[in-house]
């Protein structure tokens, strides 16, 4: 069964509203947002406010690796509409500064 259109629109706004909490989470070691740091691969929106997200880490001996995906998993089960927030942490394809937004480049000079 399909989506119908207004639960359509329901989990696209859910997504930007998903984005924008993003943005607002740090490395603790990079001053930019993970989000601008391309860490984010994907974010899925299902029926029921159910949330899934890609996400990556600059390494696999990130020092953040244990507290990152956590916080992201709170901040986002706080948006009103959530019902379920799950990070999956994956290294494929692996990160690099190509995945980087252009305003993240800037701010780190690269």
């Amino acid at each position: 069964m399909s989506e119908s259109p207004i639960e359509k629109i329901q989990a696209q706004a859910l997504e930007a509203q998903i984005t924008e909490v993003l943005r607002t989470v740090y490395d603790p070691e990079i001053p930019v947002s993970i989000y601008e740091m391309g860490l984010i691969y994907e974010v899925n929106v299902e029926a029921g406010g159910k949330v899934r997200i890609m996400m990556t880490l600059t390494s696999p001996a990130c020092p953040v690796a244990g507290s990152l995906p956590p916080e992201v998993e709170a901040k986002v089960k706080a948006i009103d509409g959530v019902t379920e927030a799950k990070v999956d942490i994956v290294w494929d394809p692996p990160w690099t500064p190509d995945r980087m937004s252009e305003a993240a480049r800037l701010q780190l000079n690269i």
